[in-house]
């Protein structure tokens, strides 16, 4: 079979092409390149080495050059007198620039998928690994990258020489270098005081984290320093570059044996422009060493010294030295600076109380958390405010390991600040089993995006969303909340739930939780057992019908009560009307979270019950606020003993309507049968 001419033609013009282009024209015919190219012209051995010698070239794009905040660009950082394709690459390559320093390969993925990093630049592969040869016939390799590559200099103003440093020399001589006026005299002074300077001349590739002078404040914090915490700041063994950083994962450090084991975690915000932080989580600690998390940001990222990468932050990790009230003071511009400014204008009092508390767990919405809320009125609404900030509140030290071993059999719960309030934490694992925590508090489900930050009197967790405004309707909080599966799905099939959803409406809906129907298998199991039957969606639907008060407010169990004569309250259900004895009481709560042993352990709680055919129902969870309306997570649903007998009754006139069907169709078939036998 002939391939068309025209195939043919382009082929062969292409091998024409890839045998008498040369690197160079490669770079100055592509004008995504152009800038690059422009650099190139203007340095002579550049020039000289695209005309004479074997060489790989690593070309930024425009759109790099465009984000690029550096004053200088140094064009034989970008270039390696060996050509080396992809495949060849090592997990470093020395650079062209004056003491050759080595630039870093990062590989990340599957071999089908893999990205390939040089540096903190991505390399388009679809554009890279293109092999061609100068006029002289020797190799040359272009790989194109998404970002500049910075490599190490001293200032201009500097007198002294230096090509590429290696950590320590970074650290000696961090005034004469262009690292945008920061300074670590006083870690320097740490390590040479605690003789640990070999740490930073070990040849190889490392990651180092520098604390910044600014991080030594207040006085207390340099003296906690000792040979632990400066091994506590270095990966080692391993590069990493903020762009192909495993953001994360746990990664060990120097200080990760037996007795003391200390690992760093980056992160970052979603916040624009986005921010670099790195926690140390002393994961086992010892008399002199917290456990627990310190977060610090990355002040300057990504400085390539001849034996790895150094990173500087904003403070020293692994030492605990601040309360819960400082650590929200500490930064201005810091991951939870909205949050300060939301209790600074409800008032400083608050700060105040957290500061007075032994044991505090303080659970902190981010900013960006803050940037989806509707706070307008909000604020304006003091005690409103209070209220919402003390639901982000435990007088107790909960780590998220506390967390989850008490989340074990069953979802836990914990009392807040605000009166007759709690938090319940759930445990999620995905396929990897990687697990998330979420916390649940007025209504508000949100996920703990950086746990366990050490103080001196507690923890503080920084979540995602702000607890006890409302942003789902009560619908939504049914489907996601995994406390309420049950009543979810008995609402689905007589398409009862749709309703829920209506944004112009107010409901109070008493939600019966997913241990309220074990309780109602144990108690009436047939019921049960029927209830959730296809057939029987008519009955679910009139069920749920008395849950659900539509009104033209949604009631707290507080307004309930106080409506309430003689204790009782009368409502306008749905379907019918629903009188509701209630009182409010020290009771027992199923607060495992005490429990040592993760089973659910009765503790004594205020709070509230309500009686339903001669049966006290514990209010399990009060007061859960959706967008129109509320939702009283209850612990036995609220059925009578007619509501059993209808459906029993129905369920055995069905069951003998479908016999008696089943025999009609089958002696019609025989009669047919005989029929056509004699006919």
């Amino acid at each position: 079979m002939k391939a068309p001419v025209g195939i043919v033609l382009i082929f062969l013009s292409s091998l024409t092409l890839g045998k008498n282009a040369t690197l160079e024209e490669r770079i100055r015919d592509d004008s995504d390149l152009s800038q690059f190219y422009s650099l190139l012209e203007r340095n002579q051995v550049a020039m000289a080495s695209l005309k004479y010698r074997s060489l790989t070239l690593f070309a930024p794009t425009n759109e790099a050059f465009q984000r690029f905040s550096g004053n200088t660009t140094h064009v034989l950082y970008h270039m390696s007198t060996v050509a080396t394709t992809l495949e060849q690459l090592g997990a470093t390559i020395s650079s062209d620039l004056e003491g050759n320093p080595p630039m870093y390969i990062t590989r990340r993925g599957k071999a089908s998928q893999e990205q390939i990093y040089i540096n903190n630049a991505l390399v388009l592969r679809s554009r890279s690994n293109v092999q061609l040869q100068n006029a002289d016939g020797r190799k040359q390799v272009l790989h194109v990258i998404d970002d500049v590559l910075q490599p190490l200099t001293v200032l201009p103003s500097s007198s002294i020489e230096l090509f590429s440093p290696d950590a320590f020399q970074f650290l000696t001589y961090s005034e004469s270098l262009d690292i945008n006026s920061h300074r670590m005299r006083s870690y320097r002074e740490k390590v040479i005081m605690n003789k640990k300077e070999i740490v930073f001349q070990a040849v190889g590739s490392h990651t180092y984290f520098i604390p910044v002078d600014e991080g030594f404040k207040p006085p207390p914090r340099a003296d906690l320093f000792d040979k632990k915490v400066i091994d506590g700041h270095i990966i080692p063994n391993r590069v990493f570059f903020t762009a192909a950083a495993p953001y994360g994962d746990p990664l060990p450090t120097l200080a990760f044996e037996d007795n003391l084991k200390v690992q760093i975690t980056f992160s970052q915000s979603d916040s624009k422009p986005s921010k670099i932080y790195v926690t140390s989580n002393t994961v086992i600690g010892d008399g002199k060493h917290t456990p627990g998390n310190v977060l610090a940001e990355v002040v300057k990222a990504n400085i390539p010294v001849r034996n790895g990468v150094v990173h500087l932050i904003s403070r020293p990790l692994m030492i605990v030295d601040n309360t819960v009230k400082e650590f929200l003071e500490d930064k201005e511009d810091g991951p939870l600076n909205k949050f300060y400014e939301v209790i600074m204008k409800v008032g400083s009092d608050f700060m105040q109380s957290i500061n007075g508390m032994k044991n505090v767990t303080l659970f902190a919405p981010s900013n960006e958390a803050w940037a989806t809320s509707n706070l307008d009125n909000l604020i304006k609404d003091t005690n409103r405010m209070r209220d919402i900030l003390n639901l982000h509140i435990v007088k107790d030290s909960l780590t998220i390991d506390k967390i989850k071993k008490n989340n074990v059999n069953s979802i836990s719960q914990v009392a807040t600040n605000a009166d007759k309030k709690f938090l319940y934490f759930n445990v999620i694992a995905d396929q990897d089993n990687n697990e998330t925590v979420t916390v649940e508090g007025g209504g508000v489900n949100a996920t703990l995006i950086q746990a366990d930050i050490a103080a001196t009197n507690g923890y503080v967790h920084i979540i995602d969303r702000v607890l006890g405004i409302p942003y789902t309707t009560v619908y939504q909080k049914l489907k996601s909340d995994p406390m309420l599966n049950q009543t979810y799905h008995l609402g689905m099939l007589p398409r009862f739930n749709d309703q829920l959803d209506n944004p112009k409406r107010k409901y109070t809906f008493f939600v019966p939780r997913d241990k309220a129907w074990r309780n109602l298998d144990r108690t009436w199991p047939s019921t049960y057992k029927k209830l959730f039957m296809p057939a029987f969606s008519y009955h679910a639907s009139s069920i749920l019908e008395r849950h659900a008060i539509l009104a033209d407010k949604a009631y707290t169990m507080a307004d309930l009560k106080a409506m309430a004569n003689d204790s009782v309250v009368v409502l306008p259900a749905m379907r019918g009307i629903l009188k509701l004895k209630i009182r409010e009481e020290d009771r027992q709560e199923d607060n495992n979270m005490h429990n040592p042993h993760h089973q659910e352990q009765p503790i004594l709680n205020s709070g509230y019950s309500i009686q339903f055919n001669n049966r006290w129902i514990n209010v399990f969870r009060p007061d859960v606020e959706c967008t129109n309306g509320v939702i009283h997570v209850i612990d036995f649903p609220l059925l009578e003993e007619s509501d059993v007998k209808i459906n029993v009754d129905m369920t055995s006139s069905s069951e003998r309507l479908k016999e008696s069907l089943l025999q009609c169709i089958l002696l019609v078939v025989i009669l047919k049968t005989v029929c056509l036998k004699f006919y």
